[in-house]
């Protein structure tokens, strides 16, 4: 009997433009939760938002296209993958400013 193998993709993710003081991270908390997502998100001393999505490829995919976007408010000018994430998490939660 062949074992089911699921696969999990994690990114590292930064996004710039007006994406503090508008929601940004509560908005993306609430998404990635909604979609079954984990990891984490904050704001960043230089007025950009980290985050580490994790989850089914597609559904993480889906989450960088809504990141192009945002809430109402924002002003998303980049979304940027810094690169592969490592780490494991077993649900979705905001940090601290970096």
């Amino acid at each position: 009997m062949l074992a089911c193998v699921s696969t999990v993709h994690t990114l590292h993710v930064r996004v710039v433009g007006r994406v503090q003081g508008v929601g940004y991270r509560a908005w993306v908390e609430s998404t990635a939760h909604a979609m079954g997502l984990t990891g984490w998100v904050r704001n960043r001393h230089d007025s950009a938002v980290e985050m580490v999505l994790q989850g089914p490829p597609e559904r993480v995919g889906d989450m960088l296209r809504r990141c192009e976007q945002g809430p109402p408010g924002a002003r998303v000018t980049k979304v940027e993958v810094l690169g592969e994430g490592v780490g494991a998490y077993d649900r979705f939660k905001v940090l601290p400013t970096a």
